[in-house]
């Protein structure tokens, strides 16, 4: 790829954090992780290409939060109910993998 993608992953797994962050790098993507609510997101998450929620380990306040700062923005959103290193793969392969790079993510 010519350029990183910028992906911000809400919820997940506190243990799990140094796992996604390796995985994001294995598909040249710089992740920004918040696990738990944060104060100042609306500063935090800028405007990624792609956005994770893991539902399953984070509060609607949290989705509802994050979904107002990147609305009206050309940010992907995908919803996982599990936050495990494999559901994390399986989404960086769907959004970035070297064919489809043109298509979702129009640079």
């Amino acid at each position: 790829m010519d350029k990183d993608r910028s992906i911000v992953i809400l919820g997940g797994n506190e243990c799990m954090e140094c796992q996604y962050k390796t995985l994001c790098k294995k598909y040249n993507c710089k992740a920004k992780i918040y696990i738990k609510p944060t104060s100042g997101l609306k500063n935090k998450l800028g405007s990624p290409d792609l956005m994770i929620f893991f539902t399953g380990c984070m509060s609607h306040k949290m989705v509802h939060s994050a979904m107002a700062e990147v609305k009206g923005l050309d940010t992907v959103i995908e919803y996982s109910k599990s936050a495990s290193a494999s559901a994390l793969k399986g989404i960086l392969e769907k959004y970035c993998s070297e064919e489809q790079k043109e298509a979702v993510f129009c640079s």
